[in-house]
C-alpha cells in the first residue's frame, strides 16, 4: 500500500480518512494522493465546452488550492509526500479516472457515520466507487485515533470467486499484523452446520500465507448483514472486511443491497475488496 488516494470535500469526515490515510502511508513507506472534484453545473468531461464559465472553474480551483496549503501543513502529514489534484469530473469518472492513471493501492474516503450510505462526502457516486474499485476501499465514519486493525474481520461464503479478492485481504491483514477473524453467517434460509461451515473454511484459506494467523466463526443470525454486524461488535472487533461484485451487483454472499447496508450501518471502518 505504498499509493493512497483520498477524495476530500475538506469536511471533518474527510479530513477523518486522511488522518487513517497518513498513518498507513507512515507505516507503509508510502504517499497520499488528496483529490478535490469540482462537479459544476451542466459539466460534461470538458467543463468548458459544456458551458461552464471559465473564470467561475478558475476561482474554484484556486479556492481549491488554498484549503489544500492548509490541510498539507497539518502536524500529522510531516515528513509524508502530499500530491494534490484539483479536477472537474463526476465524483465516481474522476476518483476511478485518477486511481488508475496513479496505479493506487487504497483509496480512503470519509463517510458521515451511520446517517446513510448515500450521505457520504461525495454522495451517491461512493456506492458506485465502492462497487467498481479495482482496489481497496477503506471507508471512515469517525476520528479513529490510532488505527491499528488488530482484529479484522473478513465475513464471506468461502466460495471459489473470493479466493482472487481474498489474496488482498491477506496483504492487507499482513501489512497491519492483523489477525484475521473469518465468519460464516449462517441464516435460516441458508443453514450449514458448524461442521460443514467449518470445512469450508478451513479448506478455502489452505495455500495462504496469513501471518498472524485466523481464527474461523460460525455465527448464526436472522441475516447476512446483522449478523457480521452483531459479530463484529460481540468480538469489539477494528474493522470489517466484505467483498463487492462490480457492475454485477454484490457477489452471491452479499446479494441484493447487503454489502451497501452494512457500510451504512457499521459504525467501526470498512474495507471493501472487488471480487
Amino acid at each position: 500500500m505504498k499509493k493512497i488516494l483520498v477524495p476530500t470535500d475538506f469536511s471533518e469526515h474527510a479530513e477523518y480518512a486522511l488522518k487513517v490515510a497518513a498513518q498507513i502511508a507512515r507505516e507503509n513507506d508510502g504517499e497520499i494522493f488528496l483529490l478535490h472534484l469540482l462537479e459544476l453545473p451542466g459539466e460534461e468531461s470538458d467543463a468548458v465546452t459544456a458551458g461552464a464559465e471559465v473564470p467561475e472553474i478558475l476561482f474554484f480551483m484556486q479556492k481549491a488550492h488554498e484549503r489544500f496549503e492548509e490541510v498539507k501543513s497539518a502536524e500529522y502529514l510531516d515528513g509524508l509526500v502530499v500530491t494534490e489534484n484539483v479536477s472537474i469530473n463526476r465524483a465516481f469518472d474522476g476518483i476511478l479516472k485518477v486511481s488508475k492513471e496513479n496505479d493506487i493501492d487504497l483509496i480512503v474516503m470519509g463517510s458521515h457515520g451511520a446517517s446513510g450510505f448515500h450521505e457520504m462526502f461525495i454522495g451517491s457516486n461512493t456506492e458506485k466507487v465502492v462497487r467498481v474499485s479495482e482496489v481497496p476501499v477503506l471507508v471512515i465514519k469517525k476520528e479513529e485515533g490510532a488505527f491499528n486493525p488488530e482484529k479484522f474481520v473478513f465475513a464471506s461464503n468461502f466460495t471459489s470467486e473470493i479466493k482472487k479478492p481474498f489474496a488482498k485481504v491477506v496483504d492487507f491483514a499482513n501489512s497491519f499484523k492483523s489477525k484475521l477473524q473469518l465468519v460464516y453467517i449462517n441464516t435460516p434460509n441458508d443453514f450449514k452446520s458448524t461442521h460443514a461451515a467449518e470445512k469450508i473454511i478451513h479448506d478455502f484459506v489452505a495455500g495462504f500465507t496469513i501471518e498472524n494467523g485466523y481464527t474461523s466463526h460460525i455465527y448464526n443470525d436472522v441475516n447476512i448483514e446483522k449478523g457480521v454486524l452483531h459479530f463484529a461488535n460481540s468480538i469489539n472487533a477494528d474493522l470489517i472486511g466484505i467483498c463487492t461484485h462490480g457492475r454485477q451487483g454484490i457477489a452471491h454472499f452479499f446479494n441484493g443491497s447487503v454489502s451497501e447496508d452494512l457500510v451504512n450501518h457499521a459504525v467501526r471502518p470498512v474495507v471493501t475488496f472487488k471480487i
